[in-house]
C-alpha cells in the first residue's frame, strides 16, 4: 500500500513510539481470498500508517475460517463440531488495537461483520486481571465501503457494539467511502475516485492515528482505572462509595 505524501509526512514527523502496540484488523468482506476486496483496499491504510510506526498488525477475513453461530467463546461446547473463532478471539486479545471493516448490503453492515460481533460478545463477561470486563484498555474503530449510502450507519451499529463490549473509542473513529449511489465503480475499481478521495484519505488517516494515540496513552496508564467499574468486585459485595439505600 502506498501512502499519499501528507499521510506518509505524518508518519516521518512523529516520534512517539508505537513500536509496542499490536492491531488486528477484521475484514467482514463476504469474499473468499484471493478475492479482490474493497473493504480490504481501504483497510489497507490504515494499515500501512500503523506498519509505518512498527506495530505489529495483522489482517484477516473471517469468511476465510470456519466460524460458528452463537454467544459463547467455543461453540464447540454447545453443539457445534467446528469453531474457529477461538482462535481469531485469541487473535483480539493479544491486540491493543481492533479495526472492523465491513461492505454496506442492504444498507447495513455485513452478515459476517454481524457474526463477528456477536462473537466479539461472547467473550465480553470474561474479566481481565484487574476484575474487569475483558476489553477494558483496548481501543476500536471501523471501515465502512460500499457504493450506496449507510457509512454512518453502519459505523454507528459497529461502534456503539464495541463501546458497549468495553472497547474504548476515540473521536472520529469511523471512516469510510460510498461510490455513486447505485451499481456503479467500488473503492478498487479503475476510475472509481476512492483512493485518490481527499475527504476519506483524511478521515481513515485521523482515525488511524486517533486509535495509535489512545491506545498509547490507556497502555502507558495500565488501561482504564480500576475503580467503580470490577464486576468481580461487585459481585463480592462492594459498592465503590455509593451511599448504602438504607440509609438515605
Amino acid at each position: 500500500m502506498t501512502l499519499n505524501e501528507r499521510q506518509e509526512k505524518l508518519c516521518s514527523e512523529n516520534t512517539t513510539d508505537f513500536s509496542d502496540l499490536k492491531a488486528i484488523i477484521l475484514n467482514c468482506t463476504l469474499k473468499k481470498s484471493p478475492a479482490l476486496s474493497h473493504t480490504e483496499g481501504l483497510l489497507n491504510v490504515p494499515k500501512a500508517i500503523m506498519e509505518k510506526k512498527s506495530v505489529a498488525v495483522e489482517m484477516l477475513r473471517p469468511v476465510d475460517y470456519d466460524i460458528a453461530y452463537g454467544v459463547y467463546p467455543d461453540m464447540k461446547d454447545h453443539g457445534w463440531d467446528v469453531d474457529e473463532w477461538p482462535g481469531i478471539q485469541e487473535k483480539v486479545m493479544e491486540a491493543d488495537i481492533l479495526v472492523i471493516g465491513s461492505p454496506i448490503w442492504l444498507g447495513e453492515k455485513s452478515s459476517v461483520c454481524t457474526q463477528v460481533i456477536e462473537r466479539l460478545y461472547g467473550f465480553s463477561s470474561n474479566l481481565n486481571e484487574h476484575g474487569q470486563y475483558a476489553y477494558y484498555g483496548r481501543v476500536g474503530g471501523c471501515i465502512i465501503t460500499g457504493n450506496e449510502d449507510g457509512v454512518k450507519h453502519c459505523s454507528m451499529g459497529i461502534l456503539y457494539a464495541l463501546q458497549h463490549l468495553g472497547y474504548t473509542v476515540p473521536p472520529q473513529a469511523d471512516a469510510g467511502w460510498i461510490g455513486e449511489a447505485g451499481p456503479g465503480p467500488s473503492y478498487l475499481d479503475e476510475g472509481s475516485g476512492g483512493p485518490e478521495n481527499d475527504f476519506t484519505q483524511r478521515n481513515t488517516t485521523f482515525m488511524t492515528w486517533n486509535l495509535l494515540h489512545l491506545a498509547r496513552m490507556l497502555k502507558d496508564v495500565g488501561g482504564i482505572p480500576a475503580h467503580g467499574n470490577q464486576r468481580s468486585l461487585w459481585g463480592a459485595g462492594c459498592r465503590f462509595d455509593y451511599p448504602n439505600p438504607e440509609y438515605r
